[in-house]
């Protein structure tokens, strides 16, 4: 079974304070799925259209377990402690076997 993998890109963070109480609720919640960070912070280097800021991918055993972690509820808490505080893209997709 392929892995799945979450890619997070930051096109701006609104409110620092915001981001900080995700950050303390979304980490739990992601081990908790069984998802392991393999890159966090910003862009060494941006091109064709994109930005030079904070990208995030995380590895799961499966598209199927990256899915259910962010539609469980701790996930959830940590979204709405998130709320408007950064504008980002979020995308889970399958790894090749």
């Amino acid at each position: 079974m392929a892995k799945g993998y979450w890619i997070t890109a930051y096109r701006a963070v609104n409110n620092p304070d915001k981001l900080a109480k995700y950050v303390v609720l979304a980490g739990p919640a992601i081990a908790a799925g069984g998802g392991k960070y393999l890159v966090r912070g910003d862009a060494a280097a941006a091109y064709e259209s994109g930005i030079k800021a904070r990208t995030i991918v995380i590895e799961f055993a499966s598209v199927a377990a990256a899915i259910a972690t962010h539609d469980s509820k701790a996930y959830q808490e940590a979204l709405a402690a998130l709320g408007n505080g950064a504008d980002r893209d979020i995308r889970i997709v399958e790894g090749m076997e």
